[in-house]
């Protein structure tokens, strides 16, 4: 009888828990979900907001807009639907792009494919976000001209301040009468972790292009194994950005047209005053004042972009390694060039369309590099010795010499 006493009370505690926990996973979802928008809002690139929010113990939805601070050129909408469950948390929804002032829908109306859908988990005490969208395969057909495209997904996954997305899309052809670019499948691996309100953070993409076609009556350009990676970092004191390109091979005719790499990196760029540009962007976005013009919003920006060059930036030319065995020539280049950031009160950027302004910019711009294993033609075009090996190229107040000499005109 005792035992049959404590039944009752025993599930009264399992349900309040149960209740408790319901309760708990609508909250902290809500938290995370408000947390990630304002962060990718932090960023200072896109507009985000989330519109018709209905939450609930047992389900949520909402609707969330993403588009660039300024201009139309395109909106993406993401509906969604949770059901939360003390562990785990569902989300269904539906992906709507739209381009145009317009508002035109990308898939539906410009496209004859559904909006894809997407789907993804939330795990209650990991914090762990997964999920994935696939978009279908369609064809479009207008007189001469097609788009044939196969198809690709992606997927994401990560927790607060820590996101992975990776995506694949299959071979795509776009044609026109006797003229055709054609991409086989696309692979792209994206990392971005960030402190709160994207105060600092690192990101890092590569882009994997296994095989990409020109062709036309007269020229056929192939490509294989594209590789592009980048990583750009803000930290405290600095932005800096690397890219690093692997050509692959590129042919022509059957033979080798191209084949290389380059790895560049620029960094030295003011890190406070990118935040304070990043800070006031969303602040004329929050303004509602779409009628800033290009040329207004640089001038409004003007001040606090130039601060950012106040480090004197600077560009490595880390590799450079070209080789054209069709046409017999080659290039390794290494250097760096720098600019000068000391009384930016002198510069503009509205003001880039006056000569002299630009001349002004060029004066700020010094550097060296070196061209090694120089071919004889380049040397018979540059007016140099036959047997020049090494050129070296020097950059004085925007001024450029090779090899002690003023670079001839580009344009004979």
């Amino acid at each position: 009888m005792r035992k049959e006493r404590l039944i009752v009370p025993v599930l009264a505690v399992l349900l309040l828990a149960w209740l408790a926990g319901q309760g708990i996973s609508s909250l902290l979802f809500e938290r995370e979900m408000a947390r990630a928008m304002d962060d990718l809002a932090a960023r200072g690139e896109l507009t985000v907001e989330r519109h018709d929010v209905e939450q609930g113990w047992w389900s949520s939805s909402g609707r969330i807009r993403l588009a660039p601070l300024f201009g139309d050129a395109w909106q993406l909408e993401l509906d969604y639907e949770a059901q939360h469950g003390v562990l785990t948390t569902e989300l269904t929804g539906k992906a709507v792009i739209r381009h145009g002032a317009d508002g035109t829908r990308l898939f539906g109306d410009s496209l004859p494919a559904a909006a894809p859908r997407w789907q993804a988990s939330y795990r209650t005490l990991s914090g762990i976000l997964e999920g994935g969208v696939r978009l279908s395969p369609f064809r479009i057909t207008q007189e001469d001209r097609e788009l044939n495209f196969g198809g690709g997904q992606f997927h994401f996954s990560g927790v607060y301040g820590d996101w992975r997305l990776q995506g694949r899309l299959d071979e795509w052809r776009l044609s026109d009468g006797d003229t055709w670019l054609a991409s086989g499948p696309m692979v792209l691996d994206s990392q971005y972790a960030y402190t709160e309100g994207a105060e600092a953070f690192t990101q890092k993409d590569r882009l994997e292009v296994a095989s990409l076609t020109w062709h036309q009556p007269d020229l056929e350009l192939d490509a294989h194994d594209l590789v592009l990676v980048n990583r750009m970092t803000l930290d405290d004191q600095e932005l800096r950005l690397r890219v690093d390109l692997d050509l692959g091979q590129v042919l022509t005719a059957d033979q080798v047209l191209l084949t290389g790499a380059v790895d560049a990196e620029l960094s030295r760029l003011h890190g406070d005053s990118l935040r304070r540009t990043m800070q006031r962007l969303r602040s004329l976005a929050a303004s509602g004042d779409r009628a800033l013009d290009g040329r207004a919003l640089l001038a409004e920006l003007e001040p606090l972009l130039l601060g950012s060059l106040q480090d004197s930036p600077r560009l490595d030319l880390l590799e450079l390694d070209l080789d054209s065995p069709m046409m017999k020539l080659s290039a390794q280049v290494d250097g760096a060039l720098f600019f000068d950031g000391s009384d930016l009160d002198e510069l503009s950027l509205v003001g880039l369309d006056d000569p002299e302004m630009q001349a002004r910019w060029r004066r700020r711009l010094d550097g060296d590099f070196v061209w090694h294993e120089l071919p004889t033609v380049v040397a018979l075009w540059l007016g140099l010795p036959l047997d020049t090996r090494t050129l070296q190229i020097d950059v004085a107040r925007g001024q450029v010499r090779v090899n002690g000499r003023p670079l001839p005109p580009l344009r004979r």
